[in-house]
Order: C-alpha cells, then sequence, then structure tokens
C-alpha cells in the first residue's frame, strides 16, 4: 500500500522540503492561494504569500488583513493546545520545565513588569519567536485567552507588516521573486536574533527618575 509520501504530488513535497523552491502548479492564486501560505508557510510563508497576493491585485491592507484571518485562526485553532500543554504541565516535569522556560523568555523581555511594560514583554515574544510561543508566555503570565491572544497577534502583525514592506521594496529592486523570497527568509531569520540581542541591554530604553535633592 502506498504511502501518504508517494501519494504526495512532487511539487509539493519539494515545496514543503525547500522554502525557496517553487510553490506546485495547482497551487491557487489571489487571495486563497495568499491565505493558505499564510496559514501554511510552504514554499517562502510570508514572503511568498505577499508576493502571490500583489500579483492578485489585492492591496496592502487586504494582504494584511488575509495575514490578521489567519493569525485569529490560529488563534482559536492553537488555544487547546496551550490548555493542554499547562495541563500536562501540572503532571509532568519536562513540560512545567518548558513551561518555566516561556515565563523566563518573557521576563527577559519585561514580561515580568506590570502595565504597559508587560504587555509589550508579550508584544515582543510573538515577534522575536512566533505567534505561538507569544500565547504561550502570555498564559504563563496569567492572561486569558482574548487578552492573550490579542498581545500575540499584536507582535506577530508588526513582524508581518515589516517582512510585507521589505519583499515588496525588494521585489520592485530585483524583479526577481524568486531572489527576493530566498532574501527574505534569510531576513526572516536575522530579524529576531536582531530584537534578542537588542533585548539583551537592560539598560539600552532604562529610564532612571531623578530624584529630589536632600535638603
Amino acid at each position: 500500500m502506498p504511502s501518504k509520501a508517494d501519494q504526495m504530488p512532487p511539487d509539493l513535497l519539494q515545496a514543503l522540503m525547500d522554502p525557496t523552491a517553487p510553490l506546485p502548479a495547482t497551487w491557487p492564486t489571489g487571495a486563497l492561494g495568499a491565505f493558505l501560505l499564510f496559514c501554511f508557510p510552504v514554499g517562502g510563508g510570508i514572503p511568498a504569500g505577499v508576493l502571490i497576493a500583489r500579483d492578485g491585485g489585492l492591496s496592502f491592507l487586504s494582504t494584511a488583513l488575509l495575514y490578521l484571518i489567519s493569525d485569529v485562526l490560529l488563534a482559536f485553532t492553537n488555544e487547546p493546545l496551550v490548555w493542554l500543554l499547562r495541563w500536562i504541565g501540572r503532571h509532568v516535569a519536562v513540560v512545567r520545565r518548558i513551561w518555566s522556560a516561556f515565563a523566563r523568555l518573557g521576563a527577559r523581555a519585561g514580561l515580568s513588569g506590570s502595565g504597559v511594560q508587560g504587555r509589550m514583554g508579550i508584544v515582543l515574544v510573538a515577534l522575536m519567536v512566533s505567534l505561538t510561543s507569544g500565547r504561550a508566555a502570555a498564559a504563563a503570565a496569567g492572561h486569558g485567552f482574548v487578552p492573550g491572544w490579542s498581545l500575540a497577534i499584536a507582535g506577530d502583525m508588526i513582524y508581518f507588516f515589516l517582512l510585507m514592506g521589505s519583499t515588496l521594496w525588494l521585489s520592485a529592486m530585483f524583479g526577481n521573486d524568486r531572489l527576493v523570497v530566498g532574501l527574505m527568509l534569510g531576513f526572516s531569520l536575522i530579524l529576531p536574533l536582531a530584537f534578542r540581542r537588542l533585548l539583551k541591554r537592560p539598560n539600552r530604553f532604562s529610564y532612571t527618575r531623578p530624584t529630589a535633592p536632600s535638603a
């Protein structure tokens, strides 16, 4: 009996294995094709989705709306996994340590602060790591479904806008979409590392209120 890998079209398998490979010939175009790439990042993920949306006549804001919808969809499909990990973490030491690692990651990003500082920490985790990691850090800090995912999606949307703007700019400059996708895949790896390096400097953006002179 043939395996699922044998039944998978070769061009789709290549796209899954190699992000710089062209999309399958049967892949939808326009809004649907871009939306599917945002939900299932094969063949270049966000950069390829942005270029498909552009070729389909979608505006900058329409493309961003598609990505936002994909984030909301992922929030509903991934939330049960967050609940499951929290439940397992109460009984399994390994999962509990992973959950604690998310809390430490959030603390380094300012998550341990209160008010605006704490919320920005969650946004930064989603920006630096991933959407689901931002939600996990928010859950570790005690945020529920709506505020937790809202902050995580905010960080992921910042990441998306950076990639979308860079993708369209490089495409206009080079006129070679395959080259642009390859460059943006490298940029998508470097960008989170740059933010993490920035956050290792705790006093870079700190502000100390001056104390009144003693009498």
